[in-house]
């Protein structure tokens, strides 16, 4: 019956976030900026030779870090 209550919980979870929407904002720049800093951060990752190997999540993950550093922020609408 645990089983049951658990899986319940865990497919509402997944309901209730698929529901949300995130967006990337930035304190000081217009959300046009974004794209060109998210290529800038792409650029990056591609020329690291530790990525240069790695999985698809591993290149989006290391974008993502560079992308905060650039003071960029996700946020939930």
């Amino acid at each position: 019956m645990c089983n049951k209550s658990t899986w319940t919980l865990v497919v509402a979870g997944f309901l209730l976030t698929a529901c949300s929407s995130t967006e990337w904002v930035h304190p000081n720049k217009p959300s046009s900026e974004f794209t060109n800093d998210y290529n800038k951060c792409g650029m990056a990752v591609s020329r690291d030779p530790k990525l240069q190997q790695g999985s698809q999540l591993l290149i989006i993950n290391a974008t993502e870090r560079c992308i905060q550093k650039e003071g960029w922020q996700l946020v939930e609408k």
